[in-house]
């Protein structure tokens, strides 16, 4: 009954740690699958951002500070301008910060490169002066220069005052906005398409989409853009959209570029994402699956030592610890199956019911636990002593003679005989009567048995406290 609980409760507590295993697994599964999705989301968009900030924001931020540069307000606030002054400051500026520079008077209506050319500012000729001159916004990001297109950034300049006095700025090529957009697709495997303020796509890592002559494409030219439908999407906008290119599932992440009110669309091929969170799935399930295996040998274990307790106890006699018969009966046939010569001695204590009789039952169970660890100190090793029932015992002494079963048995006898059994209040002296039989046959168990038997009543029946022995005529 006991080990029937202990079972029950082991098996609940691996039940227990099972479920909370997978649950845990599982958990921790999902955290890592949503972790991999926000690594890999975060992955794309930091290069993109890095390339804002890099290609975008530095030209503007450098500008923004050299505008407010007094040397420079200077040279612009008069009609007559010193043109070899102005030349000497955006050459070294150039030198200073590798990029090309510009600034557009407005009182001599003249623009001065830092490659040292210059333009008349006529509206006929350059209309992007005039145009942004009436924009709300001092920071204007613009395509221009057609025959060899370039990336403005147009920056308004005012006096302590307050009054316009033209533009100032950095320009760079589209072609060097290529040649960084194909190393970023390579090295990142996406695509960047940005968009200005009047929808036009101003820069792209597609060289097709980059403006051609004087004509823009729009987003809404693009046959992926089209497929859409854009009133369905959450606020209108691409972000997390997930649209069709060439055959291919490509995620669309929107980035604001806020000081020029562009907007950057980020595409990155789905299939390079699935793969990285495929990766980390299939980590978890193989982790799922050892832990499962692992659990279930631990099953398997307990089950198996709890099938050798309960072997043990039910082929163990409760009060003495000894084989009882079905162990007893188990150990002769194993020994009978290895061919082997096996002696019988049958044990019974002498008068033990007087002992039960006058001391009581638990006085007689101390009696026959010390006989029974009196038998188990005088055996050799491969011999078996069980408890047969009552004061009965057995005992198979394999790989013996009867001749050799009967002198073990008479041993035993006379130490008995000089042993005292102690009941807690009485010393005892005890006896026990000897029956021996021996087979080298493969003879069942009982009628071995019988011929031990009988000897043991012929024992009793002469006095007791003896041996003697019975064979069979093919032992």
């Amino acid at each position: 009954m006991n080990a029937f609980r202990s079972l029950h409760r082991s098996i609940l507590i691996l039940f227990g740690v099972v479920v909370i295993s997978i649950v845990t697994l599982v958990h921790f599964s999902v955290s890592k699958i949503v972790a991999e999705q926000s690594r890999a989301q975060q992955q794309s968009i930091s290069p993109a951002i890095t390339l804002i900030g890099e290609q975008l924001l530095k030209p503007l931020h450098v500008s923004e500070t050299l505008a407010k540069a007094k040397e420079l307000k200077e040279l612009m606030k008069y009609k007559e301008i010193d043109e070899q002054a102005v030349f000497t400051m955006l050459k070294r500026l150039e030198r200073e910060f590798s990029m090309a520079f510009f600034f557009a008077s407005d009182i001599s209506r003249m623009q001065y490169n830092s490659n040292g050319s210059k333009l008349v500012l006529d509206p006929a000729k350059v209309d992007w002066y005039f145009r942004y001159k009436d924009w709300q916004q001092d920071a204007i990001a613009d395509i221009g220069q057609w025959e060899d297109p370039h990336f403005y950034i147009d920056l308004k300049v005012y006096d302590d005052n307050g009054n316009f006095l033209g533009f100032f700025g950095v320009s760079k090529s589209l072609d060097s906005f290529v040649e960084i957009f194909d190393q970023y697709k390579s090295r990142y495997g996406y695509d960047f398409i940005f968009v200005d303020q009047d929808d036009n796509i101003a820069l792209s890592s597609d060289p097709d989409l980059i403006v051609d002559e004087t004509t823009f494409k729009t987003l809404q030219s693009l046959d992926w853009y089209q497929s859409l439908d854009v009133s369905k999407l959450p606020g209108g906008s691409l972000n997390n959209a997930l649209v069709t290119i060439a055959g291919k599932d490509v995620l669309v992440a929107e980035v604001g570029v806020d000081p020029f009110g562009w907007t950057m669309y980020l595409l990155t091929p789905l299939q390079a994402r699935q793969t990285e969170i495929s990766r980390s799935f299939i980590i978890s399930v193989v982790t799922l699956l050892v832990i499962i295996f692992v659990l279930f040998l631990m099953i398997y274990h307990l089950l198996y030592y709890f099938k050798r307790d309960m072997q043990k106890n039910f082929q163990t006699d409760p009060l003495t610890r000894l084989p009882n018969r079905n162990k007893v009966e188990l150990r002769y046939s194993e020994m009978l199956d290895e061919k082997r010569h096996v002696g019988l001695v049958l044990i019974d204590i002498d008068h033990f019911k007087s002992v039960n009789d006058n001391y009581g039952h638990n006085a007689g169970d101390d009696v026959l636990r010390q006989i029974s660890k009196f038998l188990q100190s005088h055996l050799r090793d491969g011999d078996v002593v069980g408890r047969w029932g009552g004061e009965e015992f057995v005992l198979l002494l394999p790989d013996t003679t009867p001749e050799q079963a009967f002198e073990v048995a008479q041993k035993l006898c006379t130490g008995l005989a000089g042993m005292t059994a102690s009941t807690g209040s009485v010393n005892l002296q005890v006896t026990a009567s000897f029956g021996v039989s021996h087979t080298a046959v493969d003879k069942p168990l009982t009628d071995v048995l019988a011929y031990a038997d009988d000897a043991l009543y012929q024992a009793k029946r002469d006095g007791r406290n003896m041996v003697k022995m019975q064979l069979s005529k093919a032992a």
